[in-house]
């Protein structure tokens, strides 16, 4: 039996004291789950998902707190204190994950959020975060094909856009251009595959590729004339900043998706606006 630290095991309960339980922990002998985080009814012999990580005295604890990172993933997660050695995260969990000031790429400031890798230090078995990240991206080439979705990380601006983490593996970018909702830092959502280059590097896009886009916002644009009492003033006049402020997409996308539900037979077109068809 093989207890990996900072991620979820699956252990037997096999002894009840006063502070809590002991778990068995195969090699690494008992691990104790404090009485705080014993589920309520929980007996001897039971089978608890626990989380598995270092207390204070560097000793194996388990929790069944969620923490927002695992060993092997990427999150934003905020500052909660420095001191002389670095900085310390808040995860969720009792003790903050150490972020030492090697592994930050500028020093660190309490209260402000970064984007950090978390893993296990080869040298004092402790788990650590870094946010030099790049190191820990994958650099093979990856399996994706065109249109596949993905969930992703938004990582850092740049020049050209925003650049994201893919499936907490790959490295990919949103081109400025083709980002029609505000993005920030930190922020998870779910994207699409637009191509894998031949250098491997990847580019994103935030909507859902040809017709199935259009699909997609003729059922929202559909939903929101409703909701303005069944007409709305927005048509392929209309300033593309207007189109986006009310709907978050392109005004090329909103004139396809007006085609599509005109089409259909769901809307009729005047000269100032859409309205519901009969």
């Amino acid at each position: 039996m093989n207890i990996e630290l900072g991620k979820y095991n699956r252990l037997k309960v096999v002894k009840e004291v006063d502070f809590g339980m002991y778990l068995e922990g195969g090699e690494e002998g008992e691990i104790l789950l404090p009485s705080r985080y014993v589920p309520q009814g929980c007996k001897v012999g039971e089978e608890l998902n626990v989380f598995i990580y270092l207390d204070s005295e560097e000793r194996l604890v388990a929790t069944t707190l969620t923490p927002l990172v695992q060993v092997g993933q990427f999150a934003c997660l905020e500052v909660a204190w420095v001191n002389q050695y670095g900085a310390f995260l808040n995860w969720g969990l009792m003790k903050d994950l150490f972020v030492p000031f090697r592994e930050q790429k500028m020093k660190m400031q309490v209260g402000k959020k970064y984007v950090v890798h978390a893993h296990l230090d080869d040298e004092s078995y402790r788990i650590v975060a870094s946010a030099k990240v790049d190191r820990y991206l994958s650099k093979e080439k990856a399996p994706y094909e065109p249109g596949q979705e993905v969930d992703i990380l938004v990582w850092q601006k740049t020049d050209l856009g925003f650049k994201a983490i893919i499936n907490n593996e790959y490295s990919g970018l949103l081109y400025d251009s083709e980002v029609f909702q505000p993005l920030h830092t930190g922020m998870t959502t779910k994207a699409y595959v637009k191509q894998v280059r031949e250098d491997g590097k990847i580019d994103l896009m935030l909507q859902k590729p040809g017709q199935a886009k259009v699909k997609d916002l003729s059922t929202v644009l559909l939903e929101y004339i409703r909701e303005q009492g069944g007409r709305t003033d927005l048509n392929d006049k209309s300033p593309a900043e207007e189109i986006y402020a009310a709907l978050g997409v392109s005004k090329k996308t909103f004139k396809k998706a007006v085609g599509d539900l005109y089409k259909r037979r769901l809307v009729v077109l005047e000269e100032d606006g859409i309205r519901l068809g009969e």
